[in-house]
């Protein structure tokens, strides 16, 4: 039996207390309808900014002096965002409230130094002494010194090889292109065509970086770093590396046998890519390194190409009077399916224009074709899936998919017939996407062969997509409500998925957001739904561990510093997304009176603002751990939403 099932009427002092929050929670819940209603943007759906670190700024203007095109009244908002956003200690960050970080740091300065500001300036001074303080360019990961190499500010020598090559091994060979994530195919195949041609341009005004080097500029501290024990496998790509090197000498001359196929291969491939989608893979850094690829492979300024690569690129821009900002990408099939979840379950009537028309506009972003994840998933089913971006054809993604799959689901359409349809058709190539081990990653599948993290290139921290809790989760939480039962194979597997991952505490990690707070969330939320047991000793010890960060104030917070050491989880300024995610987590046990939980709401009703919106400062969402973080700004206004319908629901008194 269903645990919702087996819910009994509570005692009179809980009908109380959950009666006075549940008038409470309904006239928040009005008004977060109301703002998220005037949120929806005239073609019917959602989008919400995501906001990033100062990186992608600094990149774009060195992108613009290497290409030697500056606009200088563009430069000047870039350089006033790039410094409203460096921190009191003169370093930059790479996600709100953390510590200066060494990437970041040296390309906002080398962007500033481009861009004219005088080494003797006091930021520039400041920033030059945080980044020798955390080891100066040679700490850069390698995306960071290639960059750095197409101004001659870093030897290519010293540059981890990204051979072409790569794209032509198969799945003959245990290490090969369809091993790397997703995002990573699209990042190196236009940065294997660059390392091919070194397209290092001079400065119409040189600069000069040998002050970044904390113990001046000594090729010794340039070269990859083997590890101590001789026989790793990282030391072995290390040989490789140089053998590679060795290589490109005969690349150059034309004496490679394999590379000029591999150039055409990898320029065909990266084309093709371009059809369907804003941008390739319709992500930022994949985008910036195809359009230097195309100027290395020595397409003209004014070929459709470039001028293609160069407006989707613009269009990630937001330009003010005074500033110019970047995002990575866009989210409006994901902020657009999660606005349905949450007003239709906050009680929206299913035929509510809004949610009709989103709910069609969904549908019509459903992708019908065989892409990039066929590779690894060879099975014949149909087609479908959804991505994250506007246009992205290549790339539909599990999560993506999973969550319009919650949303379809709630809302009917002018054509119910081609909504189920639709459903079906998702749901079916959801399910064909169930790693070995029972768990489901991102947009592959089985893409965990773990050394691929060894090569020297890989330090940016995403060279696979594994399986992850929050995502298996989510689907779990599909297949509860599609009525699947506990002994169905598939479900069985993710359960066992589900226990193995489980920290020791009770918490889960969380891959796409911040962090075992959001984890622990979405594996409650899923296992309730598929009808587990939530008396089980394991879940009890995740709600004992979710009550136990609980802050003072009644919320719950946690910081990206939880992915360098789990000692800080659950720690952290309240957020209403991360206390709605702690919210729904606990609302997962049916028991409207728990303290915590009864805490958590009044949290979120006592910091709702008077227009019907949440502040939050924090960022909750992730990229790449370690690497790259996303805040986004829709996560403040609807998690929250859902997650006082939801307490709502288990009230005796709510609705």
């Amino acid at each position: 039996m269903h645990y919702r099932d087996t819910i009994t009427s509570a005692p009179e002092e809980t009908e109380t207390i959950s009666s006075r929050i549940v008038d409470q929670i309904s006239r928040v819940i009005r008004k977060s309808q109301r703002y998220l209603l005037g949120e929806q943007r005239p073609e019917h759906y959602w989008i919400g900014e995501l906001a990033v670190d100062s990186t992608l700024v600094s990149d774009m203007i060195c992108y613009h002096h290497w290409d030697g095109k500056v606009d200088e009244t563009w430069q000047r908002k870039a350089i006033h965002h790039i410094l409203s956003m460096q921190l009191p200690d003169g370093g930059w960050n790479i996600y709100y409230g953390g510590p200066p970080e060494v990437n970041a740091t040296i390309k906002a300065y080398l962007a500033l130094k481009l861009a004219g500001v005088a080494e003797t300036d006091h930021r520039m001074l400041v920033a030059r002494e945080v980044a020798l303080n955390l080891g100066g360019i040679p700490r850069m990961n390698t995306f960071s010194k290639l960059y750095l190499a197409l101004f001659g500010l870093f030897p290519w020598k010293y540059v981890p090889t990204i051979p072409c090559e790569i794209i032509l091994i198969g799945k003959w060979f245990h290490v090969n292109f369809h091993e790397m994530s997703n995002w990573t195919r699209s990042m190196l195949v236009p940065l294997s065509i660059i390392n091919h041609f070194r397209p290092t341009r001079s400065l119409k005004n040189p600069i000069r970086l040998d002050e970044l080097y904390p113990e001046g500029f000594h090729e010794r501290d340039l070269a990859l770093r083997p590890d101590p024990q001789w026989a790793t496998w990282r030391n072995f790509f290390i040989h490789l590396d140089k053998l590679h090197k060795f290589a490109e000498w005969f690349a150059k001359h034309r004496l490679h046998p394999f590379r000029q196929r591999a150039l055409r291969r990898s320029e065909a491939w990266m084309l093709e890519r371009f059809e369907g989608a804003d941008g390739l893979a319709a992500i930022f850094p994949a985008q910036l390194n195809s359009l230097i690829a195309l100027k290395a492979l020595g397409y003209p300024d004014d070929h459709p190409q470039v001028v293609r690569a160069e407006r989707s690129l613009k269009q990630l821009e937001h330009e003010t009077e005074t500033s110019v900002r970047l995002e990575p990408c866009f989210s409006p099939v994901w902020d657009t399916a999660i606005a349905c979840i949450c007003l239709r379950e906050s009680g929206l009537p299913e035929n509510h224009p809004a949610l009709v028309k989103a709910t069609e506009w969904l549908m019509a972003k459903e992708i019908r074709f065989r892409g990039d994840w066929a590779y690894k998933n060879p099975t014949g089913v149909d087609p479908s899936g959804w991505a994250f971006e506007f246009n992205n054809r290549w790339n539909p993604d599990v999560d993506d998919t999973a969550l319009v799959l919650l949303a379809l689901r709630l809302t009917p359409t002018t054509d119910p017939e081609k909504r189920e349809r639709c459903f079906r058709r998702g749901l079916q190539w959801l399910l064909t996407f169930q790693c070995h081990d029972g768990g489901w990653a991102a947009f592959d599948k089985d893409c965990t062969k773990s050394i691929m993290e060894k090569v020297p290139f890989a330090d940016h921290n995403a060279m696979l997509d594994p399986e992850c809790a929050d995502i298996t989760a989510r689907v779990l939480e599909l297949l509860g409500y599609e009525g699947y039962s506990l002994d169905h194979p598939q479900i069985v597997k993710a359960i066992e998925y589900l226990k193995g991952q489980q920290e020791a505490d009770g918490s889960w990690y969380g891959r796409w957001g911040v962090n075992y707070i959001y984890g622990t969330w979405q594996v409650l939320r899923g296992l309730r739904e598929v009808g587990e047991a939530m008396d089980a000793p394991y879940l009890q010890r995740a709600r004992r561990w979710l009550e136990s960060v609980q802050n003072t104030d009644g919320g719950w917070g946690e910081r990206c510093n939880t992915y360098e050491d789990p000692v800080f989880k659950g720690q952290g300024p309240s957020t209403p997304s991360q206390t709605a995610w702690a919210v729904m987590g606990l609302c997962a046990f049916a028991d409207p009176q728990l303290p915590a939980l009864v805490k958590g709401i009044e949290y979120l009703i006592a910091t709702q603002d008077s227009d019907g919106s949440w502040p939050e400062r924090e960022t909750t969402g992730t990229g790449f751990p370690r690497v790259f973080y996303l805040k986004y700004d829709i996560y403040r206004n609807t998690w929250p939403l859902l997650a006082l319908a939801t307490y709502r629901k288990l009230s005796p008194s709510g609705n």
